[in-house]
């Protein structure tokens, strides 16, 4: 499994900084290597620098020179392992301050995440909360729609009813028809009949009293016959006309059952008011 840049190169890319006469430090040391992570390169780098006064402990062992000149040399390389540590120390407390941000962006993160995955968390169990909501409103719709199918099937019923209701009363309606038309007709007929017989009976009677008056002139003797012969037909008129009255009422009476037999009529044939009534108690239901 791998880990990350390997130590040598780290090594070496640190080497080349401090050879070019640069300070090695986190950013140059990954920009001579061209990769890796600022953690990494971080550590590798401190051990770099832990191991950098051995190494140059190991570069005075210089060979036979000239004592003046090896002492040179050697306080010349001294005074440079001094100024490196110096430089190294600078280093690593950069390094520290790097690795101590870096802790704290890690640690800011780490913090943001554990919000998130609660937020996420709570977001996971109000959407269990919504469709276990959702659920429970489809069922109770399922069942609403299962009740008012059952209603509607109860309408069709209902209309098939009403339809043969109303074919049945559009029968008796026309058989009403028939039969008021058959009375009216009666009626007339026996109107015309009265009429005529009353006008024949008036015009008898009037030619009685006509002729009776004709007669009385004829003489006196006759005045008595004729008195009497007077009240009889004046008698027979009362009586005549008694009969008209009677023949009126029956015509009346024949009257009130044609209008009797139309208001059945109309009646039957308005609009089927009980659809209404019935369809509104099926719906409360």
């Amino acid at each position: 499994m791998t880990v990350g840049v390997p130590e040598h190169e780290v090594f070496a890319a640190a080497d080349a900084v401090l050879a070019r006469g640069e300070r090695p430090t986190v950013e140059r040391v990954r920009q001579e290597l061209g990769r890796g992570s600022p953690a990494r390169v971080g550590s590798l780098l401190d051990d770099w620098w832990k191991h950098l006064a051995a190494r140059m402990k190991g570069e005075t062992r210089l060979p036979e020179l000239p004592g003046q000149v090896a002492q040179a040399f050697v306080t010349i390389w001294q005074q440079a392992i001094n100024l490196a540590l110096g430089v190294a120390e600078q280093t690593l407390d950069e390094q520290r301050r790097v690795l101590d941000t870096e802790r704290d962006r890690i640690a800011s993160v780490e913090d943001q995440a554990q919000k998130d995955s609660a937020k996420f968390r709570q977001h996971a169990a109000e959407a269990v909360a919504g469709r276990q909501l959702v659920e429970t409103r489809l069922a109770d719709l399922e069942l609403l729609l299962e009740q008012r199918q059952t209603q509607i099937d109860d309408l069709h019923q209902q209309r098939d009813s009403l339809q043969r209701q109303r074919d049945e009363a559009q029968k008796q309606s026309h058989q009403l028809q028939q039969d008021l038309q058959a009375l009216q007709q009666k009626a007339e007929q026996e109107r015309a009949t009265q009429e005529t017989y009353v006008r024949g009976v008036e015009d008898r009677a009037h030619r009685e009293v006509d002729r009776a008056r004709e007669e009385t002139k004829d003489g006196a003797r006759k005045n008595k016959e004729l008195v009497q012969q007077l009240d009889q037909l004046q008698l027979r008129l009362n009586t005549k006309l008694e009969e008209l009255t009677q023949a009126q009422q029956q015509a009346a009476v024949q009257q009130a059952r044609a209008d009797t037999l139309d208001s059945q009529l109309q009646r039957f044939n308005k609009p089927a008011a009980p659809t209404k009534s019935r369809t509104k108690k099926t719906s409360g239901r």
